[in-house]
């Protein structure tokens, strides 16, 4: 078997007062492009998975929360080709701030039957499921 680097990953399901889900496309420019994902990013050396959140959450949407505002979900676990993916989900319904896209990419409010829809990352699929079962 051959071993891979384990990358730690976190997301955020943000969760408006109608229940839908935002989801942002990952620009062409970036591996994986144009699948449909949760906010958040890669946990930095040194980073708690919140810090990092919630880091992610004001780099790629310019919003603010509070990391009593993030409640654990879920997880992933998911190998790709040249990484083991190990991605955390927090859900979060209160920030401050409307999120806006700061990297270009395209977001989009989803209802939660509708989002097996979009073309998600593998990793995103199992995570999917159980928050459609939760809303």
């Amino acid at each position: 078997m051959i071993k891979k680097p384990i990358t730690l990953v976190v997301a955020c399901a943000l969760i408006d007062s109608d229940n839908r889900v935002l989801l942002t496309k990952r620009p062409a420019h970036k591996t994986m492009p144009h699948f449909w994902e949760f906010p958040g990013g890669k946990v930095e050396d040194g980073e708690t998975p919140e810090q990092a959140l919630l880091r992610e959450l004001n780099e790629e949407l310019a919003i603010k929360t509070e990391k009593s505002c993030l409640a654990p979900f879920a997880f992933s676990s998911h190998p790709y080709n040249k990484f083991h993916l190990l991605m955390p989900l927090f859900i979060c319904r209160v920030w401050q701030g409307t999120p806006t896209p700061q990297e270009k990419q395209e977001m989009q409010w989803v209802q939660p039957n509708k989002l097996t829809d979009l073309l998600s990352l593998p990793a995103d699929r199992f995570l999917i499921s159980m928050l459609q079962d939760l809303l």
